[in-house]
């Protein structure tokens, strides 16, 4: 049945949940400080487009989404979250509810959500936020914002190859079994019923490594089976298109090479593909094997862009998920244009190495008028390491005559425009082996053995070098050092979402609805900071062991 919306002004909390509420909560707590400061933040008609205007009337959409916000702030589910609306005090003072209000149905909440993802809405309930949080005056734009990122578990189990073959083609019998229960009966054999039934981390794999690529081996044929079945002339050609069925084909692409035998499972010799194109689970495509020095994980990184002033709340302005392979630095580009889309670029953006590199620190001032502030990636060229030798700095770089010359006075021979292995814009420079082969500082310049050895440089095109030596001589500064420490704060945000609004794993599957969770995870985080800034509630220091406080 569907529903509509006809928005209508918000009207006073009733007179009998103020009595009560106040009785209850004297000093006041988060939602009613909220609700008496700043109202109800959202109205019905910032929510029209998500309903239709026919139908029956659904419930005010305000009102579901500040719940959807309430529930995270708690990390409640939705039958919770429904619970919470019928019973607590607080809760029905918020929202404007009258002491007796049954409440509704939990899956209305599961309903929001999926208009808010089908819409392609699922920043709106933070940015509604925070331009209420700007019209209040806690919120200013040119200041100083600090971003990072981490890991997030898919809401899928972590499979190695074979549990993951074997997990696909059960996955694609089972929807089958629903859809065309009497075809796969005709289709399917005996010994796939004892194969195939059972989740994969309720089965046993072969403990030797023959023994799993022979099983490997045989899943591969049962799927070529069932993928011959399917595409014969004699089934329904709707099945080729049957989701689970796409993705066991993938599956089996990535996973094994066709032979005239039948499928061969794939080795690493044969090639695999790159993480962010392997399917890791039949349930989430959008989930991907993921590295960040020892930490390995099957998901997406959300990456949290927050204020950090003295005088006001720090608030989270921009929520970005990604996959889980994608590097950092891929994705300042994109927080910038999601604050200048919103007016809340800052003056100071400070990250860390991985958000950071020559080309960023020039085109993010060019083109959004914003200071890039972090450490920039150690040099390891051997001079660096072992603080001896001649190294870039040492070299004079004349870029009008397109030349590098030595510290011995020597003029390079070669100047060349390429590309370097990560795709960037490079400078290739090397000098004769006739000036460096009897030079006197040889040693300190190359370790080549070779009989005719030169010195080789690798440098930016003169912007992008220009602004990394810029950067280096600064970050020796102790101006540096006071600004780059507002960074730190940071971890308390993504502490404070892991441990209170359960961000370290997803609720939901696909990019979209991880996403979702994502931004109400930073809704309801400012809620909570914005109701404690209200209340005078003063920040959280850091906590220091009894050494650190003792040897500081």
């Amino acid at each position: 049945m569907s529903v509509s919306l006809h928005p209508e002004p918000i009207g006073p909390v009733p007179v009998e949940t103020v009595r009560v509420a106040k009785a209850a909560f004297p000093a006041g707590n988060a939602y009613v400080v909220m609700r008496d400061e700043l109202g109800s933040l959202i109205e019905d008609v910032h929510l029209a487009h998500l309903f239709p205007k026919r139908g029956q009337p659904a419930a005010r959409p305000w009102r579901l989404a500040m719940i959807t916000v309430f529930q995270f702030v708690e990390n409640l589910s939705d039958r919770q979250a429904a619970d919470a609306v019928r019973g607590r005090i607080d809760w029905k003072y918020a929202l404007g509810l009258e002491l007796e209000n049954p409440g509704f149905d939990h899956t209305v909440l599961s309903e929001f959500r999926s208009r808010l993802v089908d819409s392609g809405a699922e920043r709106l309930l933070l940015d509604l936020f925070l331009e209420q949080f700007r019209q209040h005056g806690l919120l200013k734009a040119h200041g100083r914002q600090r971003t990072d990122s981490s890991h997030v578990l898919a809401a899928v189990r972590a499979l190695n190859r074979l549990e993951l073959v074997r997990e696909a083609l059960r996955h694609a019998l089972d929807v089958l079994a629903t859809i065309v229960p009497g075809w796969l009966q005709s289709q399917a054999r005996p010994e796939w019923l004892e194969r195939y039934t059972g989740r994969s981390d309720e089965w046993r794999l072969p403990k030797s490594k023959e023994a799993q690529t022979d099983l490997a081996n045989t899943i591969g044929k049962d799927g070529a089976v069932l993928f011959r079945a399917i595409y014969s002339s004699r089934a329904p050609r709707w099945l080729r298109d049957v989701p689970a069925v796409e993705t066991l084909r993938r599956v089996w692409v990535q996973n094994y090479v066709p032979t005239e035998a039948g499928p061969r499972w794939r080795s690493s010799d044969d090639g695999l593909p790159k993480a962010s194109q392997f399917v890791s689970s039949p349930l989430d495509l959008d989930a991907h094997l993921g590295r960040k020095h020892t930490t390995a994980w099957v998901g997406y990184k959300v990456h949290l862009t927050e204020t950090c002033e003295d005088d006001a709340p720090n608030l989270i302005t921009h929520v970005e998920t990604t996959a889980a392979p994608t590097a950092d630095g891929e994705v300042t580009p994109r927080v910038h244009r999601a604050l200048y889309d919103k007016q809340l670029l800052p003056e100071v953006h400070i990250v860390d190495t991985g958000y950071l590199d020559a080309e960023l620190l020039v085109t993010t001032r060019a083109e959004f008028g914003v200071q890039l502030l972090g450490p920039t990636r150690h040099d390891h060229r051997w001079q660096s390491r072992a603080a001896a030798g001649f190294g870039l700095e040492h070299f004079t770089i004349d870029w009008e005559h397109r030349r590098a010359i030595c510290p011995e006075g020597h003029t390079s021979s070669e100047w060349t425009p390429r590309m370097d292995n990560r795709g960037n814009d490079s400078i290739y420079i090397r000098f004769a082996p006739s000036d460096c082969g009897p030079c006197p500082s040889r040693d300190l310049c190359t370790r080549s053995h070779s009989k005719y050895p030169r010195r080789g440089l690798a440098i930016r095109p003169q912007q992008q070098y220009e602004a990394l030596r810029h950067r280096r001589a600064q970050e020796r500064t102790r101006d540096y050092a006071d600004e780059y420490a507002h960074r730190a704060g940071i971890e308390g945000t993504i502490s404070q979402g892991v441990r209170r609004c359960g961000m370290r794993r997803s609720r939901y599957r696909g990019h979209a609805r991880t996403h979702l969770g994502h931004v109400l995870t930073a809704a309801s985080i400012n809620f909570v900071r914005v109701a404690d800034w209200l209340a005078g509630v003063p920040r959280a220091r850091t906590r220091h062991s009894a050494f650190a406080r003792l040897m500081s």
